[in-house]
């Protein structure tokens, strides 16, 4: 209408979406950095800071690894999101963005491929747990990531007890001198919950007496199959032949007598030394 102004308002950013996204980002920025600095010092209470080549020097996965990338990656999303936000800064917000989709696109292609190849990843897995079993005395934090995944899952080894023979401290080679030897670390051990204080030692010799035990499995069953090798049938059930019966072939046709009727003298005159007429 003539006479009369119209006022335009500038749009404006929401500020519930504003502030939910930067208070956010800011505790992820805060966690990132924590874990970052965690990881900064883990390295240089080793000497890893001093000396860079220690980072190569072990053999298996150094946990301290995984606080320096997870740090490093949530401080950098953590600032994006934070800082964009806080500035409505859109080239930090698209950085934010498309390192968040790229991280979730990953994962889910990750998912997909181990279970394409679920066998290849299998034994890439085992192969990775042996590599890092070899490597269990060179770093505490290693060992203490073993000992946390063992007692956790109930494990020991990746497919067993006797994957500890790849450590030159548990191996059961003659030459070991270690007291550790043909044991398992106490990880494997299942604890008593009435255990007050932690017994380190309970994996010490585990294995001899596995070994041990195997072997008189395997030495009864050799006694079993020999005594149930020398029992005939005899009516309802079977009959033990002794050393009698072995001494005197014609005591057998008694037994056989019992079980098989009139066909047993038949049948027992044909072998050698059985004929009760001899």
């Amino acid at each position: 209408m003539p006479g009369k102004h119209q006022h335009f308002q500038d749009p404006e950013v929401g500020c519930c979406g504003k502030y939910f996204l930067f208070g956010f980002n800011i505790v992820f920025w805060v966690l990132g950095a924590l874990f970052l600095a965690i990881g900064l010092w883990a390295w240089g209470e080793k000497g890893v800071l001093s000396n860079i080549s220690a980072l190569t020097d072990l053999g298996g996965l150094d946990p301290v690894w995984l606080f320096v990338v997870v740090g490093g990656v949530m401080s950098v999303l953590g600032f994006a999101g934070c800082i964009g936000a806080l500035r409505e800064n859109t080239f930090l917000l698209k950085f934010f963005s498309v390192f968040l989709g790229l991280i979730f696109f990953l994962e889910l292609a990750a998912g997909i491929l181990a279970f394409v190849f679920k066998d290849w990843i299998r034994d890439q897995l085992n192969l990775f747990i042996n590599s890092n079993v070899k490597a269990y005395r060179d770093d505490i934090d290693l060992q203490n990531l073993i000992d946390f995944a063992q007692e956790y899952w109930s494990c020991c080894g990746a497919r067993g007890p006797n994957d500890w023979n790849l450590n030159i401290y548990f191996n059961c080679t003659d030459l070991n001198p270690s007291r550790e030897r043909c044991g398992v670390p106490f990880s494997c051990c299942v604890r008593d919950p009435a255990e007050d204080v932690l017994n380190t030692q309970c994996g010490y010799d585990i294995r001899l007496k596995l070994i041990f035990g195997i072997c008189l499995a395997q030495n009864l069953m050799s006694d079993i199959k020999a005594v149930k090798a020398n029992w005939v049938p005899h009516g309802d059930g079977y009959k033990l032949l002794n050393k009698e019966h072995f001494e005197k072939p014609w005591l057998i046709l008694t037994v056989f007598e019992s079980s098989v009727g009139s066909t047993a003298p038949e049948l027992l005159s044909e072998g050698p030394g059985l004929n009760p007429t001899a």
